[in-house]
């Protein structure tokens, strides 16, 4: 990996659905060399994917809530049994294993207040080995991440989202 591969990568980062042909004119290359060490970079997995920002709100999970999560048992099959469970429920959308006071620190997205209320008394709690859960409802995001083309902060083209620092 080089400056230009490390160049390739910061401006993927921030502009994902950028051509090839402007990626190689940011990046000093021209479209051909610039392709082949992008497809390089998927096919060691250095690139892993690409995705969409969707605003959580304008898909009913306005409300984000980070959860964390103490276990009864460390045992290698409670681990893997709640591992397994959690991964199947989709208003979870990150989950961690840390250290420090929890084992599993969550980011759970859903709709509002009641149907966190739900989630945590009907769904999280009953999940394999749990001993407790402490729940930080998130009241603002403060990391920027920019979607499509740079503006000044406030523009339409500015979005809130946590787990992505911007850089620059």
């Amino acid at each position: 990996m080089d400056d230009i591969d490390r160049s390739i990568l910061a401006t993927l980062e921030k502009h994902g659905r950028i051509s090839n042909d402007e990626l190689a004119a940011r990046v000093g290359l021209s479209p051909s060399p610039c392709l082949r060490r992008v497809r390089r970079l998927e096919q060691t997995g250095v690139i892993r994917g690409y995705q969409a920002l969707v605003d959580p709100a304008a898909v009913g999970r306005g409300l984000r809530v980070f959860a964390g999560v103490r276990l009864i048992r460390h045992a290698r099959a409670d681990v893997v049994a709640f591992e397994r469970a959690v991964i199947r429920l989709p208003e979870i959308i990150h989950t961690h294993h840390i250290t420090g006071n929890y084992d599993y620190l969550l980011q759970v997205e859903v709709a509002d207040l009641p149907a966190y209320e739900d989630f945590h008394a009907n769904r999280l709690a009953a999940l394999p080995s749990v001993a407790s859960v402490t729940s930080y409802v998130t009241m603002k995001t403060l990391s920027p991440v920019q979607t499509g083309a740079a503006g000044p902060p406030g523009s339409a083209r500015r979005r809130l989202r946590i787990g992505a620092w911007a850089k620059g």
